[in-house]
């Protein structure tokens, strides 16, 4: 078999493997938006807006609104911030089983095309 042939009936399925590796075709995230925003409110409304209906924090940091805005922000991005200490905040890190959570709320918040 010639390599144009190959080339040709071997064609969909790498277009079909390029669209899956491409970066906007990122995995959903698993978790639950409101189990997320629960917990958001319990341990992160001292310093961040978690939601439209909450009073001011005593302490601001971007809100959650904002954080959901960035073009940075991604499922892995999150993951990866709420996995690690940050010297702007308390020693605080989401436990892997509240993470996914809170990352399925804050991607909930983005603006939709």
């Amino acid at each position: 078999m010639g390599h144009r042939r190959l080339l040709r009936l071997a064609g969909p399925a790498l277009g079909i493997g390029l669209v899956a590796l491409a970066p906007g075709a990122q995995a959903q995230t698993t978790g639950d938006p409101d189990a997320g925003r629960a917990y958001a409110e319990r341990n992160c409304t001292n310093c961040h807006m978690v939601s439209p209906q909450q009073s001011p924090p005593v302490r601001v940091a971007p809100s959650f609104q904002a954080i959901a805005g960035m073009p940075s922000t991604t499922s892995m991005s999150l993951h990866a911030f709420l996995a690690t200490p940050h010297p702007r905040m308390p020693n605080f890190i989401v436990p892997p089983s509240d993470a996914d959570d809170v990352v399925a709320y804050v991607l909930s918040l983005q603006k939709k095309p």
